[in-house]
């Protein structure tokens, strides 16, 4: 059939004959950059019965994690090709609301929080996605991705039918919900599926408060199949669920046998595993960097896609970029590394490793591998040795960096309006009398103590409940200064409701001391520090670097010598260091580069300052 047969009084024959034919273009080209007129767009449908139905077609979701405000949105593209070119038809990634409203009813949706973006990006691609935009994501995320204004409020209880949080998620949820709604597949989104919570069969039993969420999302837009996930035993099971949604299981081994368990108890549902731990997070401290064994989980990895669907997790891990990695608390307190590698197929760089490769020979059994072009340009890069061009102290720029909150007793981060970072308490004493002993209350997560500005004692964790005793060798002093690092909130387990940062109380030789000043210091605007006010030795301080780049590549910042801190690029917060590892050098991607002139700016709180830094072409793997 010709389109001459359309001429001479048949044009509405020839305008709907084209109509159809964009119709068809615009769904042969799905997975390409086309912006379709909305009356226009190809919607699909996602079914979760016996198997999970595209369409009316069986679909195996294939999927791998990769949570966008981890990488750089320059390299968002690269590990989604190579997510694909693994094998898999699926990403799926949490939501944090800590970073999407940092400040009560302050929203932010763009750069590195462009979740519809990311999206979007992975549609051009031909991929699915899997959201899980739940209050709490535990994921090693600062508060398991709770605001720290949260605590702001005296009494707060997380995680159940508690009315001033339930008021919060609920403000929250109306305006997330306008970004990602339009994303969904009945929308012509990729959106096939959303989670409702996370793990909650590990933490709580209030069956109302899964309901309500979930009803939530429905009443603000959410017309995909909802998910939980959870432990594979009926305990977590009956624990976590919410009527009408479907049950998936989170584990890293033993993948026949925790199928079977979820078998008998979903029955004639699909099988899958949401959260396959093909690796693990280190912390400080901890003896080497975490490896995952590659032959057991291929094997657990043919099994369960013979018998169901999977999601890796992570496919790539990526970076806890400024303060927000989070910690685990069991008997004692285990801050997450600045790196999340988690040993996952990708590093934390990108780069593909034999995992990947072992896991692409096990999925290309069950579906075909695309041939996948990987259009970014990466290069990683030595840019040397850099020696300090010029230092400032923080003693000497504390007026400069914050102002001063005077208080009768001390006062916790939270209710100094601060989430993050570092707080410093100082205060007056007799310099008459002797001290003998010190005692910090209620104190998270570290603290070092000086007297008229010079150390006198350095306190972790559990040694924050015991006295600092100077009882053979009493001493005077005028000024006591407390310098507090918020190491990172506990993101998992029953002391979430527990993480107010900073100082509740000091005791001077068993009593309360009382009239303090707080300097708040949550190194976003370092604009303010005068070069010309050096540190005094072995006190805090800031050294500044510079380095120029023709090219922007890939390196590595190595700490080798220094104590311990945080470091920043051209005014980005790159993360923690810390000399007792496992990880001893900081990633930096290209895209943070710029051509010319860079600096590098460190904040050292241990005054181990060796003079000089390295950028290297290889990471540190401990």
């Amino acid at each position: 059939m010709t389109l001459s047969r359309f001429k001479g009084g048949r044009d509405w024959h020839l305008a709907s004959f084209l109509r159809i034919q964009s119709i068809c273009r615009q769904w042969v080209s799905r997975g390409r950059n086309v912006k379709w007129r909305k009356d226009n767009i190809m919607k699909d449908k996602f079914e979760i019965k016996d198997d999970f139905y595209l369409n009316g077609e069986k679909m195996k979701i294939i999927s791998g994690s990769i949570h966008y405000f981890r990488i750089v949105p320059g390299y968002w593209r690269d590990r989604l090709e190579k997510l694909k070119a693994m094998g898999c038809n699926t990403v799926e990634t949490y939501i944090p609301w800590n970073l999407h409203e940092k400040e009560k009813g302050v929203f932010d949706f763009s750069g590195r929080l462009d979740i519809a973006g990311f999206v979007k990006t992975a549609q051009e691609l031909g991929l699915w996605v899997i959201l899980r935009p739940s209050p709490y994501i535990c994921a090693e995320w600062e508060f398991g991705g709770f605001p720290y204004w949260l605590l702001k409020e005296d009494g707060m209880r997380l995680r159940c039918m508690y009315g001033p949080y339930i008021a919060h998620v609920k403000s929250y949820y109306e305006k997330l919900f306008q970004v990602i709604a339009p994303l969904q597949v009945t929308e012509g989104g990729p959106v096939i599926m959303m989670q409702v919570e996370n793990e909650y069969g590990s933490y709580g039993d209030d069956h109302g408060y899964m309901d309500y969420l979930k009803q939530l999302m429905i009443e603000n837009g959410c017309s995909v199949p909802l998910v939980t996930s959870d432990g594979p035993s009926r305990e977590l099971f009956d624990c976590g669920k919410a009527e009408g949604v479907f049950q998936t299981g989170n584990f890293g081994s033993r993948g026949e046998q925790f199928f079977g368990v979820i078998k008998k108890i979903i029955g004639d549902k699909p099988l899958m595993c949401m959260e396959f731990w093909v690796g693990w997070f280190d912390s400080w401290g901890g003896e080497s960097h975490q490896n995952g064994d590659i032959e057991g989980h291929a094997k657990d990895l043919d099994y369960m896609l013979s018998h169901g669907n999977v999601n890796f997790y992570m496919f790539t891990g990526g970076t806890n970029f400024g303060f927000f990695n989070g910690s685990n608390y069991s008997d004692k307190l285990t801050p997450d590394i600045t790196s999340y590698d988690y040993d996952a197929p990708l590093t934390e760089d990108g780069q593909i490793t034999p995992k990947y490769e072992a896991f692409k020979k096990v999925i290309s059994k069950y579906v075909s591998i695309p041939q996948v072009e990987f259009t970014t340009k990466i290069t990683r890069k030595a840019y040397g040795r850099l020696e300090v061009k010029r230092s400032a102290g923080l003693f000497q720029n504390l007026g400069n960096l914050s102002k001063a909150h005077e208080s009768v007793t001390p006062q916790l981060m939270e209710k100094l309006g601060q989430g993050y970072g570092y707080i410093m308490y100082e205060s007056q004493l007799e310099p008459e009398r002797d001290i003998w002993g010190i005692r910090l209350l209620g104190a998270n997560d570290r603290a070092n103590i000086f007297m008229d500005e010079k150390p006198l004692a350095t306190l972790y964790d559990r040694e924050l409940l015991e006295e600092c005793s100077f009882e053979e060798k009493a001493f005077k002093g005028e000024k006591i200064s407390i310098l507090v690092e918020n190491m990172g909130r506990v993101n998992y387990g029953p002391k979430l409701e527990c993480q107010g940062k900073g100082i509740g109380g000091v005791l001077v030789n068993g009593h309360q001391h009382y009239y303090w000043k707080q300097y708040c210091l949550p190194m976003e605007d370092l604009s303010g520090l005068d070069f010309g006010k050096t540190p005094a030795q072995g006190t805090p301080g800031f050294y500044e670097f510079t380095f120029e780049a023709q090219e922007a590549g890939d390196t590595f910042l190595d700490f080798s010598g220094w104590g311990k801190g945080c470091a920043f690029l051209n005014g980005f917060h790159l993360g923690r260091f810390w000399e007792i590892g496992p990880q001893k050098r900081l990633y930096i991607p290209a895209p943070l580069i710029r051509k010319g002139e860079n600096t590098i700016l460190l904040f050292e709180t241990e005054g181990k300052a060796p003079g000089a830094i390295t950028l290297c072409d290889e990471p540190h793997v401990g």
